[in-house]
């Protein structure tokens, strides 16, 4: 690599390659395997090999365009299958070097990310309920590659002060396992290392990994000055970490009666260059699980792997992995209903797990609502009321766990202003978290919500927080909250009886007042006698403890039922009519809670119908939005929402999530609706016209 002539240009600062950097150099959410800089080798087109820090941006991509690099060209691996032979060249050679936060399982093949196997029940009942079954029936699925669309692409800005801590501004959206992770890769302990993601520009999960901050740090240690830099939407479409594509198989053997009695299935991930996408242990996309998580079946063993190959590294995006699985198992659903010539929504309904029941993953349900809802669904699309010619119905079912976690908040009384202070660490990504701190501890401190104040802090001030993702939100946070609420009006009643002279047991805070028998005060007149001594500080936490196999869990039930109009000539797809069922339970905010079910609608609308991140070679080419279609309200049918409640949830006051239970069925219930109306089975996302008109063209083939 020659960079001389990148140096001598007017304005730049430095220029490193992977040479300058430590060899350990490498960044990741759970597997250190993304070099910050590529030294030997490059594994993807959209890999680093040099930085220039300049005076502008400008300068440096000039001065980028004057480095000169010269490839030795090495055998491309593009496709899982390719990567997985035998004699198959290892693209992580030296894997056993790389950082891992915990112990990395032991795999079959050295070009695997990660492998789950789960099963229920046995081998042996599984081949018998197989051999016996009066059907079997057995499809393969593909979907593509898709970005996270978040409103503002990735960006940093990093300095050193004086004293040697690292100060790092990102867009991540979880910023203390940024810490933990820039701590591990620069070669500082995590206290010299202060992190900051106030503003984030939208997530939908690509915000989790970041892929600029470790390069902006030693840019900034080689120049000492501050760094920044932002990434195009070029940059982000072909060199991010996007949705995994996949190549679902699923068997499923049923009675005749079209009872499940036994269900296998296969997902490949095609994981790309790099496996720093993935925060779970194990590197696979665990939501791979749920091709028939909605149901029970007795025996069932679900196998996922995740393979390195020489594309665009995958991460995780709304629902990761349940995207794949949902499209292919609600839809493998209905082609088993076709089959036995049984109803759609008739088939679910002898299967759908019922409260205390194991579903197929071997997930004990505390509620489901499954059946429920898939009667609101047929209610709601009037289901067996006569269509026109062109169109048909589907629908698509799913559950979902409510996400857990632990943090912390820090209450604190703000004498001067009547108000209460919750110092947190969760950024606001936004969907709403900070609302929802706000709303539970007014409702726990028996105070206006105009006197609770939120205030984010980095990692250097405020508690330890997972940050957004996984829905668990609402869930972890607002338990939190409520905590310390609790808490803080606890000490509250306590100094407003000693202020007061009134007995401790008899002080309630209620509706902005205090009252002890026939006495009251207010808010105010009680905060400004206490507030002249010491300061009010209460710690508000959570952390739920992991349920054992057979406890019951908390989950979500989701149906989506859609009509749509299919032109045969062109196979022009169009909804026309949509409706979206969910359990839920006590609603924290009403108007976040909607547009999360709206926005969910719209997210499985591009991934149904438009959106595929191609790569050709190994190289995306759809690099501009106009390339890569994304959906606009123009193209949303009119939706309906039916809100089953419940008081049985998690969170707070009995909340549930609601995240990531809005977009995963769209895709099947589309595609499912297809079927209906022209007998055409789209088993590939998205479902296009040219792919519908395949599929008619492959109905008229003689058998």
């Amino acid at each position: 690599m020659r960079t001389e002539a990148a140096l001598r240009l007017p304005g730049v600062h430095t220029v490193l390659t992977g040479a300058d950097l430590p060899a350990h150099a490498r960044f990741g959410r759970r597997l250190q395997d993304w070099p910050v800089l590529c030294s030997d080798r490059v594994r993807f087109v959209g890999d680093r090999v040099a930085a220039v820090a300049a005076e502008s941006s400008e300068i440096a991509e000039a001065a980028a365009r004057l480095i000169e690099v010269d490839y030795g060209a090495l055998p491309a691996l593009l496709s899982p299958d390719d990567a997985l032979r035998a004699d198959a060249p290892i693209l992580h050679p030296d894997a056993d070097s790389y950082a891992y936060f915990g112990t990395r399982p032991q795999l079959p093949h050295p070009n695997m990310q990660g492998q789950l196997v789960v099963t229920v029940g046995s081998h042996a009942a599984r081949a018998e309920a197989f051999s016996s079954a009066h059907r079997v029936f057995e499809h393969t699925f593909s979907t593509p590659r898709q970005h996270q669309g978040h409103v503002e692409p990735h960006a940093c800005l990093v300095w050193i002060d004086s004293e040697g801590v690292v100060h790092v501004v990102s867009t991540n959206k979880t910023p203390f396992s940024l810490r933990q992770q820039m701590a591990r890769t620069i070669g500082l302990p995590e206290e010299q290392v202060i992190v900051d993601s106030q503003y984030i520009g939208g997530d939908f999960g690509g915000k989790g990994t970041s892929l600029d901050e470790y390069t902006c740090y030693f840019l900034a240690r080689a120049t000492g000055r501050p760094v920044k830099t932002a990434m195009t939407y070029a940059d982000e479409l072909s060199a991010a970490n996007p949705r995994h594509s996949a190549v679902i198989h699923v068997r499923t053997a049923v009675d005749a009666d079209g009872h499940f009695l036994a269900h296998e299935s296969r997902l490949v991930f095609d994981g790309g260059a790099y496996a720093a996408g993935k925060p779970i242990d194990g590197l696979v996309v665990r939501g791979g699980l749920s091709t028939l998580a909605a149901y029970r079946v007795p025996e069932t063993r679900l196998e996922l792997t995740t393979v390195y190959t020489n594309n665009v590294p995958g991460g995780h995006m709304r629902a990761p992995g349940e995207v794949q699985a949902l499209f292919a198992g609600e839809s493998h659903v209905d082609m088993i209903a076709s089959g036995l010539g049984i109803d759609r929504i008739e088939l679910r309904l002898r299967n759908v797990v019922a409260d205390g029941e194991a579903n197929s993953i071997g997930e004990r349900i505390r509620e489901s609502r499954l059946a429920d809802a898939l009667d609101a669904a047929r209610r709601e699309l009037r289901w067996d009321v006569p269509v026109p010619d062109g169109h048909g119905r589907g629908l698509a079912a799913e559950i979902r766990h409510v996400g857990g976690g632990k943090t912390a908040l820090q209450f604190q009384l703000v004498p001067e202003r009547g108000a209460i202070e919750v110092l947190t660490g969760m950024v606001e990504q936004g969907a709403g978290a900070h609302t929802v701190i706000r709303r539970v501890a007014s409702a726990g401190l028996s105070i206006a919500p105009w006197r609770i104040e939120v205030r984010y802090a980095d990692t250097a001030s405020a508690p330890v927080d997972p940050g957004a993702g996984g829905s668990r939100v609402t869930h972890v946070i607002g338990q939190a909250a409520l905590n310390g609420a609790q808490g803080m009006k606890n000490a509250l009643q306590e100094l407003a009886a000693e202020a007061f002279g009134w007995p401790v047991d008899a002080v309630r805070l209620e509706a902005d007042r205090f009252v002890a028998g026939a006495e009251s005060a207010s808010f105010e007149e009680v905060v400004a006698r206490i507030g002249r001594g010491a300061p009010v500080v209460v710690m508000g936490s959570y952390g739920d403890a992991p349920h054992g196999h057979d406890e019951p869990g908390d989950f979500n039930a989701s149906v989506y039922g859609v009509e749509v109009e299919v032109d045969q000539a062109t196979g022009a797809v169009r909804v026309v009519d949509a409706v979206q069922v969910v359990d839920v339970g006590t609603i924290i905010n009403p108007l976040a809670h909607q547009g999360q079910l709206e926005g969910g609608f719209a997210f499985g609308l591009g991934a149904g119908l438009m959106e595929d991140l191609v790569v050709s070679d190994g190289q995306v080419t759809t690099m501009t939005l106009g390339d890569y279609k994304l959906p606009t309200v123009m193209d949303m049918p009119p939706l309906r929402t039916v809100l089953l409640e419940t008081v049985i949830g998690p969170g707070p006051f009995g909340a549930k999530a609601v995240g990531e239970v809005t977009n995963s069925g769209v895709a099947p219930a589309i595609a499912n609706a297809v079927a209906d109306a022209v007998g055409a089975r789209v088993t590939e996302l998205p479902i296009t016209a040219e792919r519908v008109l395949a599929a008619l063209a492959d109905n008229k083939k003689p058998r």
